[in-house]
């Protein structure tokens, strides 16, 4: 959809997603839940930053019991 994004002043949303074969309301949804996340999606982000950290912290060497555990000895 970034594409669509970078594409539409040249040649307008809806010529686009007609050639992706993308629906237009698929297009606005995605537009909204990128303006507007929902809880759970922040959660998601908020917890992906987590298991990064966890993992680079152990040199990489972590898989995900390891992070899992670590995850969940820290809270």
């Amino acid at each position: 959809m970034t594409l669509v994004d970078e594409l539409k002043d040249r040649f307008g949303v809806e010529p686009i997603l007609r050639v992706i074969g993308v629906a237009v309301s698929t297009y606005y949804g995605w537009r909204a839940q990128a303006a507007n996340p929902s809880a759970r999606r922040r959660q998601d982000e908020e917890l992906a930053v987590e298991i990064a950290e966890v993992h680079d912290v152990s040199g990489g060497t972590y898989g995900s019991p390891r992070v899992h555990a670590m995850l969940r000895r820290q809270g």
